[in-house]
């Protein structure tokens, strides 16, 4: 676990995040509820603020810096108002979370009044990791779904018998956050395949209900 800061005064890292679709709000609204609760429990509180950065966006500079921080250990506890305000997705949000506890700090969400140093808190952690292997399995029938369209059509999908399962290790590799550059570089692919990989899978056939 962390080591608190001087005086063994608790340090906390209160991050909130607006996106240019967020209509109407802005990050005062998160940050006093955030403030409050650090207040509450005497803890002191260094702010991390993206405005109009979408959760969506692979570079977000006060999150990063919160990482920074986090993995210097000038950190003890991570507190947000919502847990859509962190993750790009529900794996990017699970590799972080999993690396909050790797370093032994702390990790609150208010509104979903999650606590990842209760028990309650770490059994949400495997119940979104249960949700991530979901979600990688819906990638998964995805992929295959577009690659038999393509096939379909007479397209030629891949060079080799491993080629489905290269583009969805791209597509896996891609919800964590990972570069395009990386992901080449990971996969042994062409820059170019990835960019045709992920543009095909955004414009591919959507997952019917039922």
């Amino acid at each position: 676990m962390a080591e608190a800061g001087q005086g063994g005064t608790m340090r906390a890292a209160l991050y909130a995040r607006v996106s240019t679709t967020d209509k109407g709000q802005d990050s005062d609204l998160q940050l006093q509820e955030l403030r409050e609760y650090a207040t509450r429990r005497g803890w002191a509180a260094q702010e991390y603020v993206d405005d109009g950065v979408s959760g969506a966006a692979t570079k977000r500079p006060a999150l990063d810096e919160l990482l920074r921080a986090a993995r210097s250990r000038k950190v003890d506890t991570i507190i947000v108002w919502r847990l859509d305000r962190l993750g790009r997705s529900l794996s990017h949000l699970l590799a972080m979370l999993n690396e909050f506890e790797s370093l032994g700090v702390k990790f609150i969400s208010l509104r979903e009044n999650i606590d990842m140093s209760t028990p309650t808190g770490r059994l949400m952690a495997h119940l979104l990791g249960a949700f991530a292997e979901f979600e990688r399995e819906i990638i998964r029938e995805r992929v295959r779904a577009g690659i038999a369209t393509a096939r379909r059509k007479g397209k030629k999908v891949g060079r080799a018998p491993t080629a489905p399962i290269v583009l969805q290790q791209i597509i896996e590799l891609h919800a964590t956050g990972m570069s395009m550059r990386k992901i080449a570089k990971k996969t042994k692919s062409s820059l170019a395949v990835v960019q045709r990989t992920l543009a095909n899978y955004k414009s591919g056939p959507s997952v019917s209900p039922g």
